[in-house]
């Protein structure tokens, strides 16, 4: 990272002085929650305590509960750096580095639903619920698959409706979706996968020094292991790390 000017990259980054990150609760292998909001744990905020520290600037951490409302507020200032899944629509309004992870969409459905492939969803044409706005919801909704993809502000909404009986099923991320069908014996997640999820490291289009840099000190954190150790850490050391 030498061949920067830290102090430009500073000023354009951060422009308040405080690396404010936006952390997306909606993704359990990213971050989870800690006692208080200075204290979650995760890749996220290892990485972004990491960029923070590469800079010699304090960071502080905003908690968004979906990864809709961080890249609806790229525009509005209200955080510096982003982690969010790489998306042709988001990357219209966030520059994202190369991905440091790369994650699975599945589909947990109802045992007697009928369903063993991803493509009998679409044939089935069985409801699935999904959080408006995720990675997984904007993959779906462009190229469908899906059968009736019906949205939720939250996933405990959509989890709601699908213990309900209004759904047949979710579409989200794997680990999650293994979480909801422990707790639940009339369900099971597809082992086939709907899609690959890239995460990345985002700041806001206009910050083009930023973004440079930020992609940057992505490379150089999966290079070293850095990505890998703290997804062991945090017990996900299962999760791809692309090339």
């Amino acid at each position: 990272m030498a061949d920067f000017d830290i102090d430009a990259v500073r000023r354009e980054i951060a422009p308040s002085g405080t690396l404010i990150s936006a952390l997306n609760h909606g993704n359990v292998v990213l971050v989870r929650r800690g006692a208080t909001d200075d204290s979650p744990t995760g890749v996220s905020v290892d990485l972004a305590t990491a960029l923070a520290e590469s800079l010699s600037l304090p960071v502080r951490f905003r908690h968004y509960e979906k990864a809709g409302a961080v890249s609806g507020s790229a525009k509005t200032g209200d955080w510096d750096v982003c982690f969010l899944a790489v998306d042709p629509k988001r990357a219209e309004v966030i520059s994202f580095s190369n991905p440091y992870v790369q994650i699975e969409g599945a589909f947990l459905v109802r045992r007697d639903a009928g369903a063993s492939r991803v493509t009998d969803v679409e044939r089935l044409r069985l409801r699935i619920g999904a959080v408006r706005g995720s990675a997984y919801e904007l993959f779906l909704s462009r190229g469908g698959g899906a059968g009736e993809l019906i949205l939720f502000d939250s996933f405990p909404e959509a989890l709601a409706a699908m213990d309900g009986g209004l759904l047949e099923g979710l579409a989200g991320v794997r680990q999650a979706m293994n979480i909801a069908a422990r707790e639940r014996s009339g369900f099971a997640v597809l082992n086939e996968p709907f899609m690959a999820i890239p995460q990345a490291v985002g700041v806001s289009a206009d910050r083009t020094l930023a973004a440079r840099y930020t992609a940057g000190f992505v490379q150089q954190k999966k290079s070293s292991g850095f990505v890998r150790e703290s997804l062991m850490r945090s017990g996900h050391g299962d999760v791809v790390i692309p090339p």
